[in-house]
Parts: structure tokens; sequence; C-alpha cells
């Protein structure tokens, strides 16, 4: 079916495979489920493209350009969604949009699961799911209008949270994989007293991933753990991958039941880390939602951590023939619906790796770009996904019209000296963007911070200043203009054309 469509005093041709008409909504129409195609005649306007998981590359690209997406074939296997990948064509997860010469956009986003995609030329703007597929939504005008109507849309089907997380300590990166009890005590006595709300416990104090019990470097447990964080003043954080395996761990090895196969019966690898491939959990079996609820339980219940960081989530969407035939996206949800029952409404989850319409709803917080790093950039990569300071800055102010729906993570910010490259200005900006998100986290240790930066941190963390948006990439903080523009597109690379 074709029909013309007028929105905000402009006609589009809208193609679909259904006799529904679209139905006017709150900010635009709502299009038949199935497969959509907009002509929109606004020639070699900007492409949004919105990644797939967390750490997916997100941002605008000029269509006559080279489309964004991540090279390497391991790193986009963790980063993003390679069923879908096309190098020659700009495409998009679950929403893109078109900015046209008049400065307006049009947007189509999904309203629904199934792993919806789109991509667009100079000509045509379109949309599908995976497999049944669900309505879309259409809107063109003001670009901060049509992302908040979208945005609005997604609430009112999936869900929101408005909890707030506060201010976060994180192990991560400070020590990395190199944690100890012994250490993290210390930490702890010097952060009582300090502006934060939350002590959370990255990876290294498991057996293995997959194997979630304390290593030797937790020679009292987890419990003693959370109870000195607890003591402290504040709340027990930890970090957990539920849905995935290393190959070496005793559950892989004791439980091959459990996980995600290929067509061939061999286990699908999702990603790569730990200098491995690490396995899926199949997340529509029974016995799959025994175990994590079960591992929640303990954690939440029983260890007292109320704060989780849930890792490397996407990878439970990612393809493979499940027991019961669901779709990945589906199978997703419903494992994270588990796990949210088993911790309690109470509980914090923040999604990384995570896909943002079968999260809502059911997280508090996602992470909205690759981890950032104690450096803006390195000579050695290119890759929009690779672990940078820039990398997680630039994901994250093009995923901030999440804000509605759900606490928006753009990682830690830094005021160190110690084992740091990044500029005064460039940790200012990661800041700045903290404050714009609400979500404040830090890694450094007090003991690393000269009295001057302890003193930084500790004002930073007290205050919260009043946030306005004047544009695309530029705030008022308390009356301070921010302006992340060359930060976004420095001069090298404002023109990607295609060789």
């Amino acid at each position: 079916m074709a029909r013309l469509v007028t929105l905000d005093d402009h006609t589009f041709a809208v193609e679909f495979g259904s006799d529904e008409a679209p139905v006017p909504t709150d900010g635009g129409l709502l299009l038949p489920p199935g497969r959509v195609a907009v002509l929109h005649g606004l020639g070699n306007a900007e492409f949004y493209r919105h990644g797939y998981n967390s750490w997916s590359p997100c941002g605008w690209r000029r269509l006559s350009d080279r489309p964004l997406r991540i090279e390497n074939p391991e790193r986009r296997l963790t980063a993003d969604d390679t069923v879908w990948d096309d190098p020659a064509r700009h495409h998009s997860s679950a929403v893109a949009a078109l900015k046209g010469p008049d400065g307006r956009v049009l947007l189509l986003g999904a309203l629904g699961l199934d792993v919806p995609r789109l991509t667009a030329d100079a000509d045509t703007l379109a949309g599908w799911y995976e497999s049944d597929g669900a309505p879309w939504f259409l809107a063109y005008g003001d670009e901060q209008e049509v992302f908040a109507a979208y945005a609005r849309q997604l609430g009112a089907r999936l869900g929101s949270s408005g909890k707030r997380a506060g201010n976060v300590w994180c192990s991560w990166y400070a020590y990395y994989e190199n944690i100890t009890e012994e250490q993290l005590t210390k930490d702890i006595t010097a952060l009582r007293g300090l502006p934060f709300d939350v002590v959370q416990i990255d990876d290294g104090w498991e057996v293995a991933v997959g194997d979630w019990e304390p290593n030797d470097k937790f020679p009292s447990g987890m419990r003693a753990l959370a109870d000195r964080i607890s003591d402290a003043g504040l709340v027990p954080g930890l970090w957990l991958a539920p849905f995935i395996v290393l190959p070496t761990s005793r559950i892989a090895r004791e439980r091959p039941e459990l996980l995600l196969r290929d067509s061939s019966g061999e286990p699908v690898v999702a990603g790569h880390n730990w200098g491995s491939g690490y396995w899926a959990l199949d997340l529509t079996l029974p016995a799959v939602h025994d175990h994590l609820r079960e591992l929640i339980h303990r954690v939440t219940h029983e260890w007292g951590f109320t704060y989780l960081k849930l890792d490397f989530v996407g990878s439970g969407a990612a393809p493979g023939v499940r027991a019961s035939g669901a779709g990945r996206e589906q199978a997703y949800r419903d494992a994270l619906r588990t796990v949210r029952e088993a911790a309690g409404e109470d509980a914090y989850l923040l999604g990384s790796g995570a896909m943002l319409l079968p999260s809502l709803g059911l997280v508090d917080g996602i992470r909205t770009g690759p981890d950032v790093a104690p450096l803006w950039e390195h000579y050695a990569t290119t890759d929009p996904s690779d672990a940078l300071a820039r990398n997680a800055l630039v994901n994250t102010l093009h995923r901030l019209w999440q804000a509605p729906l759900v606490e928006i993570d753009p990682d830690v910010v830094y005021f160190r000296s110690r084992l740091n490259l990044l500029t005064v200005d460039q940790m200012r900006l990661l800041r700045d963007l903290a404050n714009i998100c609400g979500f404040r986290a830090v890694s450094d240790p007090p003991g690393w911070l000269h009295p001057d930066e302890l003193e930084e941190m500790t004002g930073y963390l007290a205050g919260r200043p009043e946030i306005r948006q004047l544009g695309r990439y530029r705030f008022a903080l308390d009356g301070r203009e921010v302006d992340f523009t060359s930060a976004v597109q420095p001069e090298s690379e404002q023109r990607y054309p295609i060789a």
C-alpha cells in the first residue's frame, strides 16, 4: 500500500505492506507493522545512525559520506549486530533520522522488538523487522521535538524508569581485573564521608566469567565486602555478566545444555573479550531462567549487593537456534524480566552492552557508549567502539534523547593526574557531559588524588548544575555555555567521502 502523508506541511510518499491507514498520534503518525519505506525527497541529508547496543557507534553522517560502522569483524560481533551489517549503505538499529536542507528532521522509529533495522539513501528511508514486527512511528519537524515524541511513544509501550543511581565509585578504571579484598577495603575506608552513594566492585572478583563465586583474592567472601560498603554508609554494587560464559568456565563444562547453539549444534560465539571468544546462554530455556533466579537472588538478597552492573547482556540476543523459537530480542527481554523480578524493584539495574528497546521498563540505567579510558584518542585505531574517552563522549551525546526513558550512563569521569593522559579541557568535557546526563561515576581511588584533585572531585560531586540544551551539541550549565561540536567533529573527521 502506498500513500501520501503530510507532516509539518511537508508531503512524503510512504509504502507499507498493509491495507491499514497511518494513524495520527502524539507528535507524528503510527504506521502498520512490517516493512515500510518513505520516499523522502531530502536529497543528500544528514543520516542519524543508532547503534545496536551500548558500544555500537552512534551519530550523524551525510548520506554521501562513508557509512558509520565498525570495521573489525571480531569487534563488530562484540559491539554491534552482524546480521544486518552493510558496509556500503547507511544502516541503523531501532530508529533512524534524516536532517534536510531546512534543518527539519524526518524520523522513523520502531515501536517493538524483533530486531528492527533501518537503512537510507538519497531517495528512501526504509525499515523492517527480523520477524513478525510491530508498528512504526514517523515524525517530521524540529530535531529535539521529533526525538522527544519518539521517546514518549517508546515509554508508553515498553516502559521507563525514573530511578537515579546517585554518585558512583567504580573499581574498574583504577585496577581493572587486579582488584583484591585488601585493596578495596582500604579504598572503602577512604571513601567514607565523601559525596558518593554507591561503591561498585567491577570485574576481577569472580572465579571465572560464568562461575559467579569469589576467587582467592576475596577470602572473606562477598557478603563481608558488601557489609563493609554498607557500614561506610554506601550502597554495595557489583559487576556481573549473567548471560555469557567463558569456554573454560566450570558451568560451560558441567552444564553444556544451557548454551545457545548454532544450526550445526556448536556453541554460539557471541563476542570476544578476556583473550577469548565467549559463549551465550540460551535465554529461552527454563533451566537458564532458574540459573538466573538463583544467581541474582544470591547476589542481591544473600550477599547484599543492590546495585548491579549487568555487562555484555546484549550477547543474550546473539543469532542462534533457541529452544523455544522465540525472537532473539524477546528472549533477551524475558530473561531481563527474570533478573528484575529476582533482584526486586528496589535494586538498581544498569545495563551495559545492552539494547535500548528490549531493555526499557526493566533496567534503570544504560551505558550509552564504549568504555572511556584515560586517553582521548589513539593513533593506532579509528574504531568508533574502542575504549577511548572521545568515543564514549560522542556516543553518549547522540543518545541523550533517551533520558526520559532510562538513566544515561556516560561512564566515568577523571580527576587524577596519575596514569592519565587526558588534558584538563578533555576531563572537563567528560565532567560536563556527566552533569548533563545526571549520572556521575568516578574510578579514582582517593589515595591517588592530590589534595587539590580531591577537593575538585568533592566539589563536583556535591553540585547539581541547572542544565539547558541550546542545540545539538550546545548546552548551558548554570549559565556557562558548553559546546561539544569540536570534540564530536574535529576538522580532520568532518568529511568521510565514499571512495
